[in-house]
């Protein structure tokens, strides 16, 4: 992507001591539970512009799949690098770039930045700010003038090769992870490499005013997030719930090979409490590794005494099973509609469910996983209701 002519003024934070830092073997475990990747490629983010990407593109930050190298590459530039690499020298105070993000618009929870294979050319520190505006009025932020970038992340140190991870304070009226951001803009200090750059966090969708408009309650981009599951040695949870059938089995939430008596399942929390009126779970290029069977189940959407969601356990009793067990085949969408679907209709509007668990049996790979409903009457538009 090409530089913008005027870079932005220098970030306005030399640090920020309420940012925890977080290990990198704990960086997963403390996102990947109830947070996505707003800035992931396949949920639809675009580099907006950057200072400079001599060496390696600046896309390559927004890649999913963890950086690869090649000893002995070399390309027009220089050696070839998985990541975002400027040149040298830098007559500007930091380099930087500008993400769209891939929904609507979103609250930050945490950062990761990943200098894989940068040794001796990572970048020395970072820090990361947001705003949210129009589309219309993108270029804005590409301007000195532009005066709407908060803080996310003041000014941190990196290492060579390593992933970092910070957790920011929880959302409060004067914290800036309170305040949704549609554009987030990654500065480096003064110049260098960076192979990924995460911004784990929740969606906050622009969701139906009509109560009777059924859409994807699961999908990412309306809130949906994978909390947990029992595998994912070939590829992850949190692929199931992107737009698209994606372009190969890398894409998909797929488990290892079982022996014996065994299922698979997955956890997912619906964007907004709703009404099922139909599921699909498609196995678009699992063809000699689809799951023979799956069955789904639900739960609803309920709080503690403080407030906070409850997350139902695989083996919890508050599981209501509303897809029997059903055949699967290779390649296919799958749709199964009210006429098989049970326990969905109740007194009113029918039965609303705040989680589904899906089960494959008795192991094998999923592409996509759709949850089509009707938000919940008296649900928050744009949002989960109840959620910060």
């Amino acid at each position: 992507m090409a530089a913008a002519d005027t870079p932005p003024e220098a970030a306005k934070s030399s640090g920020n001591s309420s940012a925890a830092f977080i290990a990198a073997a704990d960086i997963d475990t403390t996102f990947k539970s109830d947070s996505i990747d707003l800035i992931s490629a396949p949920l639809g983010s675009r580099i907006v512009a950057s200072s400079n990407e001599w060496f390696a593109p600046a896309s390559n930050l927004l890649t999913p799949t963890p950086p690869i190298r090649q000893p002995g590459k070399f390309v027009f530039s220089g050696a070839w690098y998985d990541g975002w690499e400027t040149r040298r020298h830098n007559p500007e105070p930091f380099d930087w770039v500008v993400i769209r993000l891939g929904v609507a618009s979103g609250r930050v929870k945490g950062v990761e930045i990943d200098t894989a294979f940068f040794d001796g050319n990572h970048a020395p520190e970072i820090a990361v700010e947001g705003c949210h505006i129009d589309d219309a009025r993108e270029k804005e932020v590409l301007d000195n003038s532009f005066d709407g970038w908060r803080t996310i992340l003041g000014r941190q140190e990196c290492g060579p090769s390593q992933r970092h991870g910070w957790l920011l304070p929880s959302s409060s009226s004067s914290s800036s992870t309170a305040h949704p951001i549609t554009h987030v803009r990654l500065c480096m200090f003064p110049d260098g490499g960076i192979a990924r750059f995460r911004l784990f966090g929740h969606a906050i969708p622009l969701l139906p005013s009509n109560p009777s408009t059924v859409f994807d309650l699961a999908a990412t981009a309306n809130g949906g997030v994978a909390v947990a599951c029992s595998d994912q040695h070939f590829g992850t949870k949190d692929n199931l719930l992107l737009p698209g059938r994606g372009v190969d089995m890398g894409d998909g939430w797929e488990t290892k090979r079982s022996r014996g008596e065994h299922v698979d399942w997955v956890i997912v929390r619906l964007g907004v409490p709703g009404v099922v009126e139909r599921v699909v779970v498609d196995t678009a290029h699992f063809r000699g590794n689809f799951p023979q069977k799956v069955r789904v189940f639900a739960a609803p959407a309920t709080l503690e005494t403080d407030g906070r969601e409850v997350v139902p356990g695989a083996g919890d009793e508050a599981w209501t099973e509303i897809l029997e067990a059903q055949a699967l085949g290779p390649d296919k969408e799958h749709e199964f509609g009210r006429e098989v679907l049970k326990e969905v209709d109740g007194e009113g509007e029918g039965m609303v469910y705040g989680f589904v668990k899906m089960v494959i049996i008795p192991d094998g790979g999923v592409k996509r996983f759709r949850v089509f409903g009707r938000r919940a009457g008296g649900g928050e538009v744009g949002g989960r209701m109840g959620r910060a």
